[in-house]
């Protein structure tokens, strides 16, 4: 293996989890070895503290002071009494408050004897005092040191002092670290093999996620990818990238639908242009019919102009890069205004116009836009109005929003379109003609328009019986903020 093979593995996620698992566990190894040692050496300690205390109460029964001198009182042929005074005076030293020494066994001058400091202490307070010595050799001792009375009259206080060895302690906790840290590694080892076997297979829905995802092309796009069931992390993963499929898999069909749909436009003007231009090439008499024919060819340049200009403003207000210029405005006069050059288009229709405005609607829009969506769905609804047919607009303020309704008495739209309706480039195939082909574009700058001032539009409409376009729009802009977000989302 080389070292970009190892680079490659220790740089991975598996490898990653694992070492985290192995850090982790030796950590928590290090805290209980460290917890149960503390433990061990407290729970050893309190033990031979209670020997001690049994050992003292057992001297204070055993042993008289009498005149300055030591009386042992036990039963020599008692086994265990005997055992147990051999056991203090292993370890013994008694003294009166004057430095007179009563008893001081071998082992206990290895240690010297205890500070006069220390002896003044204790008979002044009659107290317990513990406390380690170390032998020349190293060894250590455990001493409880008090005070005893005399028997006789005097009562007079001695400080005596007896210890146990620390030796068989000490060495019983060195045995657990010992143990401990020999079986340490063992289990740590244990623990990164298990971590790297559990961190694959925890990384295998990742790992599918990555296939999955190499293996996605524009002609695959429908690709998703099950579930475990689990209902984890993993699985919200996976519900997440099948949704960013779903997402992309519409956008790409809709740049596909758009494509198309733009390749029809263009296509039916230029080939009417061409074929236009090449008659007229061919078979124009005199410069009249020329003319006649540069005209028509203009007619179609104009349409075509206007669907490229209509997509540059559509693609711009969707990206972002049309940002609204709200301002108050009173939206009745806008009404007003854009009905008034409504008036001779509905008239050669043989269309009436109807309103129902307030005196006065204020409210924070971008004025231009406002009446562009009015003058789109005016536009329409003339347009697919039969003569003798009417149109109706109203507007009027609902608590914090704005309801500009705009309604037909036409040949209405079929219910299997209406969600296609804002659709770029749809056109509603019906019986009724209309008198003049429109782009296919006009309700989507309706739908824009109204998304970015941060309302929406609802329709309904009935075949044969009209339709009403409803715009909903709030009386005031949320803030700068607000309104770019909404202006990207459109």
């Amino acid at each position: 293996m080389n070292g970009e093979s190892i680079r490659r593995i220790t740089r991975g996620l598996r490898f990653r989890l694992a070492a985290s698992y192995a850090l982790f566990f030796a950590l928590l190894l290090g805290v209980i070895g460290a917890v149960f040692q503390r433990s061990l050496s407290t729970s050893l300690d309190t033990s031979l503290r209670e020997v001690l205390d049994q050992e003292w109460g057992s001297l204070k029964a055993l042993l008289r002071i009498e005149n300055g001198r030591l009386y042992w009182v036990h039963d020599r042929q008692d086994r265990e009494e005997t055992f147990l005074v051999a056991r203090i005076q292993r370890i013994l030293f008694v003294t009166d408050g004057a430095g007179t020494h009563l008893a001081l066994s071998g082992l206990y001058r290895t240690l010297g004897p205890d500070p006069p400091g220390q002896i003044r202490d204790v008979l002044a307070t009659e107290g317990t005092r513990w406390s380690v010595r170390e032998t020349r050799d190293g060894q250590e001792y455990l001493l409880r040191s008090g005070v005893l009375h005399s028997g006789d009259e005097s009562r007079r206080p001695y400080y005596v002092s007896i210890g146990r060895p620390l030796g068989d302690s000490r060495r019983i906790v060195e045995q657990f670290v010992q143990g401990y840290l020999l079986a340490a590694p063992l289990l740590i080892a244990l623990v990164c093999f298990l971590g790297w076997l559990l961190a694959g297979r925890a990384l295998l829905p990742v790992v599918s996620l990555a296939a999955a995802a190499g293996r996605i092309s524009g002609s695959n796009l429908s690709l998703r990818i099950p579930t475990r069931g689990a209902a984890d992390e993993l699985d919200n993963l996976i519900v997440t990238f099948n949704g960013m499929m779903e997402r992309l898999e519409t956008s790409f069909r809709q740049i596909q639908q758009f494509s198309a749909d733009v390749s029809h436009e263009l296509r039916t003007p230029l080939t009417a242009l061409r074929g236009q231009l090449e008659i007229a090439l061919m078979t124009a008499p005199d410069a009249d019919a020329l003319r006649e024919a540069i005209i028509a060819s203009l007619d179609d340049v104009e349409r075509l102009t206007q669907i490229v200009r209509a997509l540059l403003q559509l693609a711009q207000a969707e990206t972002g890069q049309v940002v609204l210029q709200r301002a108050p405005a009173d939206l009745t006069a806008s009404v007003r205004g854009i009905l008034e050059q409504f008036e001779l288009p509905a008239e050669e229709a043989s269309v009436r116009l109807e309103q129902s405005l307030p005196q006065e609607c204020l409210a924070e829009v971008d004025r231009v836009q406002f009446e562009r969506m009015l003058s789109n769905l005016l536009s329409n609804a003339i347009k697919f109005t039969p003569a003798g047919g009417r149109v109706r607009v109203s507007l009027a303020r609902e608590g914090d929003q704005i309801r500009l309704e705009v309604e037909d008495t036409g040949c209405g739209i079929p219910e299997e379109a209406l969600p296609h309706i804002f659709t770029r480039f749809y056109r509603v195939s019906s019986t009724a003609v209309a008198r003049e082909k429109g782009l296919g574009l006009g309700l989507s700058f309706v739908q824009w328009i109204a998304r970015a001032h941060g309302g929406h539009v609802e329709v309904h409409s009935r075949p044969g019986a009209g339709t009403r376009f409803t715009v909903y729009l709030p009386l005031a802009a949320e803030g700068d903020s607000a309104r770019s977000a909404d202006t990207v989302r459109a």
